[in-house]
């Protein structure tokens, strides 16, 4: 059922992802009978979401009201803005979805992926300088932002109540190392004009000073390679593209040939190639042409800067990996930062390098990596361009939100009102008000196998607790002869004296409920009630308790 607007001559921004999180971004904005959409990210689970796979926005207010979308814009080709698309477009029409060439590219390899033909979608790839009308209501001026991958957009969307500047993800790169230089001028000239709210980066809100630029850290690994004696392996995140190219330029220099291994480091580098963001002055080599060459002359690009189970440098760690195994005098170098939530995964990885000898280089005692999101100093800069009226931080957790909107009253000209917003909030602006009025359904929805949404919450909790305190099933045949059955996992190792006392109490159980003429499902409650007060008594502990009945 499609709803009317709680203000028709408002502006509805409404986050269904990327606030107060890091991941799956996607934002929605309604005037009057119209939605523009931006963006449809993923995010990765954390460690208590066990099996989970991926984690991507629940869309349930799109899909209600699905015949009002007129466009989508995407800023960037990183999972966390576009990892979300094959599961979210077949849900909804077919719209036209603008994006720069990289994007689109890597957006085009996950739809094949998934046996989602061209015909189905309606791409349209843009210059970042593009001018485009989406609906009768929104005007959208792009303007490029660096970053840590190519094409990286912001815009500003001119609405009937006013310019809404959305910085996208950035950084205020000085020396970018393709030359591509933030358009701040656009965003300056709307300030001049006259902006309404501004839509700021939040992520790194609580680092003072500028980020590194990714010039310098090329050159850091640069001499850090050169000084490497034995076969180097360098990991960092698949989509920096900008790093993975610079890293290739300086093994050409250093006469070291390129091994890439891993996925995904091989599917954005095949993009990136194909579409003219990355050049290979040399072919890159296979596992089986290194044994020809000495250990001086190789370099191996591969995945796991994240410590995820399955990816090379993991595998390399555990000595799993079938072709592949690191030695003393290799040298390792971490190019990244753990994501939030993934710094025990990092750190397990590390010290498995440290005990096989190899030379282990990592920040912050290498500076090997830089953000793509800019520190306090960036963010400043970008409020006292925009000189917003009104300010919504995003793109972080509630501390960097906070401390952005903190921030913000540092500039030139503060904003008259800042909200720190939630997913589902819907965000009402006027030329003269911003204020929340109301909320949509907006959280998680997980993808475990081939399963989208099926797993929710309450099934998490079951894996934590199975996985914490063990599982239990009772089984009580009543013909015929009654007797119990019981098979524990993960709860204690083989007790013959406990299960025998376990069994006597679920039998005691059926027994009077029998005799009192109970109904089976009745009998099966009792028994477990029975077991479960037993269990934890006697053992302090409260597996998952499975009852079965069997007549």
């Amino acid at each position: 059922m499609t709803t009317n607007p709680i203000n028709p001559n408002a502006l509805e921004v409404i986050p269904l992802g990327g606030m107060g999180e890091i991941g799956k971004n996607m934002f929605a904005y309604r005037y009057g009978d119209e939605i523009m959409v931006v963006d449809g990210g993923l995010a990765f689970p954390e460690s208590h979401q066990l099996g989970i796979d991926l984690i991507i926005p629940k869309i349930d207010y799109l899909q209600e009201h699905a015949g009002l979308i007129k466009g989508w814009i995407l800023t960037h080709g990183h999972e966390d803005h576009i990892g979300s698309l094959p599961y979210i477009l077949p849900r909804l029409p077919r719209v036209p979805i603008y994006g720069g060439r990289l994007t689109l590219g890597l957006v085009r390899e996950k739809m094949n992926e998934f046996g989602i033909r061209e015909a189905d979608t309606d791409f349209r790839e843009i210059e970042l300088d593009a001018h485009l009308n989406i609906g009768r209501h929104f005007v959208v001026d792009c303007f490029r932002m660096t970053h840590s991958i190519p094409d990286n957009l912001g815009y500003i969307l001119t609405t009937p109540v006013g310019k809404v500047v959305h910085t996208g993800d950035f950084k205020i790169d000085r020396t970018p190392t393709d030359g591509q230089l933030s358009q701040l001028e656009r965003i300056e000239k709307a300030g001049d004009e006259g902006v309404l709210l501004l839509i700021s980066d939040s992520t790194n809100a609580e680092r003072p000073g500028w980020s590194t630029s990714e010039a310098e850290v090329a050159r850091n690994l640069e001499v850090l390679i050169a000084q490497a004696r034995g076969r180097v392996f360098v990991t960092t995140f698949a989509s920096q593209t900008h790093r993975v190219q610079s890293i290739i330029h300086s093994a050409k220099k250093l006469g070291r040939r390129v091994v890439m291994e891993g996925r995904s480091m091989l599917k954005y580098a095949q993009v990136a190639e194909t579409l003219g963001y990355m050049e290979f002055e040399e072919p890159l080599i296979t596992g089986d042409e290194v044994a020809s060459l000495q250990d001086s002359q190789v370099l191996y690009m591969c995945t796991g800067s994240q410590g995820q189970p399955m990816s090379v440098l993991s595998r390399l760690a555990f000595g799993m990996h079938a072709k592949i195994a690191l030695k003393r005098g290799d040298t390792v170098i971490l190019s990244s930062s753990p994501i939030p939530g993934n710094e025990e995964a990092v750190n397990t990885v590390i010290n498995r390098l440290y005990e096989i000898g190899v030379e282990v280089l990592y920040p912050p005692n290498y500076k090997v990596h830089a953000s793509g999101h800019g520190s306090r100093d960036e963010q400043l800069e970008m409020l006292n361009l925009a000189r917003p009226r009104f300010f919504l931080p995003w793109h972080g957790e509630p501390r960097h939100q906070i401390n952005h909107a903190r921030l913000a009253q540092a500039a030139q000209r503060p904003p008259q009102r800042t909200l720190v917003a939630k997913n589902g909030d819907i965000v009402q602006l006027t030329p003269d008000d911003f204020k929340v009025v109301g909320t949509v359904p907006a959280g998680a929805v997980y993808v475990d196998g081939l399963g989208v949404g099926d797993i929710n919450d309450e099934v998490i909790v079951d894996r934590m607790s199975m996985s914490q305190e063990g599982v239990m099933i009772i089984t009580a045949v009543l013909h015929p002869t009654p007797h119990i059955e019981l098979v524990t996992r993960g709860f204690v190792k083989s007790n013959r004296e406990l299960e025998t006392q376990i069994r006597r109490v679920a039998m005691e159980s059926v027994e009077q409920g029998l005799r009192e003429k109970k109904r089976l499902e009745d009998i099966r409650d009792d028994m477990y009630g029975a077991v479960r007060r037993f269990v934890r008594k006697g053992t302090g502990r409260n597996p998952v308790l499975i009852p079965l009945l069997v007549d």
